[in-house]
């Protein structure tokens, strides 16, 4: 994923080697060390592997909850960031460098994802194995402090003048059924508010608080870049990196409410991050202004993959919808990412596992795609 190479992108961690918490902890964020033995390389779609990994450390100690983060229709309450350290272009892949330090960040914000936290660190693994490729955990610090939403509510009663937002990596919202790459004000609360309205216990009515962004919130300055990835398990995302710098009209000061509600909302995004796929590595949030950094080769070989989905996708949806299919957004952009993925070396075993689909859909998917890339108009 674009991005995330460089590993002082963030903000100094606490250093906690006993990484004790108070039992009301509702939100913490946490940074791994990590360190492979080897060179290794890495697909572009790792953070699939990423996620799969966590979800599974949660299921060994709570199926039932491991059950509710993976399948369940409310906002997830946790993320993962990509890797951030040196990653080098090879080919088609990545490739991780032995004996370097990559910095994986770890953010939760509800009581019982926070309890299990406590407890698998007790009995964490060694390792994190991600395919073709092992990671030593060698520390564990806490980058975002343990508290509560009363306390995060409790502490934005001071009016700030400025306040900054980083989009540290790809960032992307839905709207009308499509990827929106900008951080607009009313799009940035909504999906504060979202995960507020989950987790907080203290739900506040969507409508009007959302009204009040959208008259009140001024973007003062924005240092922004637009970026592709594949992100998730299908498909490719259109998303921003970069930071803006927001503030408050005079008047929206009066609603004592509202006004509070924005700053607590702000101090959540480092823990909920922005936008969607957040628990695939987008959406990674800071409360420090950071400049959009980029590393173009490893920026080409991350791009391959989302350009080729995008183009494939146009084609098996336009196809598709010649021919009279149903459900066409989904089969195309499920075809598409098979294919594309094939095209760049990985197996199909592979890619059904990722997709959670048996192998023997993810061959017919394959060759029906291909035979309809033959068939298109314009060969590609």
């Amino acid at each position: 994923m674009p991005r995330a190479a460089a590993s002082n992108r963030r903000k100094t961690p606490v250093k906690n080697t006993s990484l004790e918490w108070p039992e009301n902890t509702e939100l913490i964020g946490l940074v791994f060390d990590l360190e492979p033995a080897t060179s290794a390389s890495l697909y572009s779609q790792y953070t699939i592997a990423l996620h799969a990994w966590f979800l599974d450390q949660v299921r060994q100690i709570n199926p039932t909850l491991s059950a509710y983060l993976h399948d369940g229709e409310s906002e997830k309450p946790f993320n993962i960031s990509a890797l951030e350290g040196q990653l080098v272009a090879t080919g088609k892949q990545l490739q991780l460098q032995a004996n370097n330090t990559y910095h994986w960040y770890v953010n939760v914000f509800s009581q019982p994802v926070v309890q299990f936290l406590k407890q698998w660190l007790t009995q964490l693994p060694s390792i994190i194995n991600l395919r073709d490729a092992e990671l030593q955990i060698k520390q564990i610090n806490i980058v975002n402090p343990p508290t509560t939403y009363e306390q995060i509510l409790a502490s934005s009663t001071q009016k700030q003048n400025q306040i900054n937002l980083s989009f540290i990596s790809p960032t992307s919202f839905r709207r009308k059924g499509h990827h929106f790459p900008l951080p607009v004000p009313i799009n940035l609360f909504h999906s504060y508010l979202r995960r507020w309205n989950d987790f907080s216990g203290n739900p506040v009515e969507q409508d009007a608080f959302l009204e009040w962004i959208d008259e009140n919130v001024i973007i003062h300055k924005h240092s922004l870049e637009s970026v592709k990835v594949a992100a998730g398990k299908r498909g490719s995302v259109t998303g921003f990196t970069g930071a803006i710098s927001l503030g408050l009209t005079k008047n929206a000061f009066a609603n004592i409410e509202f006004t509070q509600l924005f700053y607590a909302l702000v101090q959540l995004a480092p823990y909920c991050g922005t936008g969607h796929k957040t628990t695939f590595g987008l959406g990674q949030t800071s409360l420090e202004w950071i400049e959009p950094t980029s590393n173009i080769s490893t920026e080409i070989t991350t791009n391959l993959l989302p350009e080729r989905i995008e183009q494939l996708t146009e084609i098996f949806t336009a196809q598709r919808k010649r021919t009279g299919g149903d459900r066409t957004e989904k089969i195309a952009t499920t075809w598409a990412t098979i294919l594309a993925r094939r095209e760049m070396g990985e197996s199909l075993q592979i890619i059904a596992q990722d997709l959670e689909i048996p192998y023997s859909t993810a061959k017919t998917y394959v060759k029906l795609a291909r035979r309809m890339l033959k068939d298109a108009p314009s060969n590609v």
